[in-house]
């Protein structure tokens, strides 16, 4: 197995603890690793569906994956369910 380079592990660090570092996301991701939101974001997609990124951290992977699946499932048209073919009943 690969490991995760320096770059998807400083991702899923600052991942972890923004909320706790407390101001704009945006602006820490800038400052500390220096790269935009845009890359930050395609660096964690492809971290978290990494085998690596789940043994680095599993509850921050898992917990991301559900995250994204639950806005997948939203974005999702609702479909309605065949119709049901009614047969006609003569009275």
């Amino acid at each position: 197995m690969a490991s995760l380079d320096d770059r998807a592990r400083d991702v899923l660090d600052l991942e972890r603890r923004w909320v706790v570092s407390g101001g704009s996301k945006a602006r820490l991701i800038r400052q500390r690793l220096g790269m935009s939101p845009t890359r930050y974001h395609q660096v964690l997609v492809r971290a978290i569906d990494s085998p690596e990124a789940l043994a680095y951290d599993p509850m921050l992977v898992r917990r991301l994956r559900r995250l994204r699946e639950a806005r997948r499932a939203a974005r999702r048209p609702r479909t309605l369910p065949p119709p049901r073919h009614v047969v006609p009943t003569h009275g």
